[in-house]
C-alpha cells in the first residue's frame, strides 16, 4: 500500500458537481492499493497513521511535531488513488501491473477507513473508483509518503 499523508487545514472531495466529503483540520490520505496488499496491511497502516505525531502541540508557539491526529481532535479524509500504485520505471507511460484490481483494492481501502474509525477518529471517504476533484489546504506544508507492506 502506498499512501500520501498530508496535514491539512481543510479538504474536500467532489464527484461531478456534488461535494461527497469534507473535513476541517486533520489528514488527507491518498491511498494506492497494490496486488501484494491485504486487510492486515490496512490495519497496520491505520495504527501507524492514528498515532503518527505530525501536529504541533501549540501552533504558532511550539511548532515541534509531537501530537497525533487523535490528540488534536483532527479528522481524516481517505481518498482512493489508483495511480499511486503505478510505476514510472519503464518507458514514458505509467505501468499499473502492480496495482490491485478493483475487486481486491476496494475492501482494503474500506478496511483502512474502518480501522481508522476503530481508533476513535472521524473519517470520511471519497468514492472508490470515481473521477474525483480533491481540494485541500495543506497545513505547513506537511506531506509524507508511506509504503506499508505485509
Amino acid at each position: 500500500m502506498k499512501l500520501v499523508i498530508q496535514r491539512v487545514a481543510r479538504a474536500c472531495v467532489r464527484v461531478g458537481d456534488a461535494e461527497v466529503a469534507s473535513i476541517g483540520a486533520g489528514l488527507l490520505l491518498l491511498v494506492g492499493v497494490e496486488k501484494s496488499d491485504s486487510l492486515p496491511v490496512a490495519d497496520l497502516a491505520a495504527g501507524k497513521i492514528a498515532n503518527l505525531r505530525i501536529f504541533a502541540a501549540a501552533p504558532g508557539v511550539d511548532e515541534r511535531m509531537d501530537r497525533s491526529v487523535k490528540q488534536v481532535s483532527g479528522e481524516i479524509l481517505v481518498v482512493s488513488q489508483f495511480t499511486l500504485a503505478g510505476s514510472l520505471l519503464s518507458g514514458n507511460r505509467p505501468g499499473f501491473d502492480g496495482a490491485a484490481p478493483a475487486l481486491q483494492a476496494e475492501p482494503i481501502y474500506l478496511r483502512l477507513a474502518s480501522a481508522l474509525r476503530g481508533h476513535g477518529l472521524g473519517v470520511q471517504t471519497g468514492v472508490f473508483g470515481a473521477m474525483m476533484d480533491v481540494e485541500l489546504t495543506n497545513d505547513g506544508p506537511v506531506t509524507f509518503v508511506m509504503e506499508s507492506h505485509a
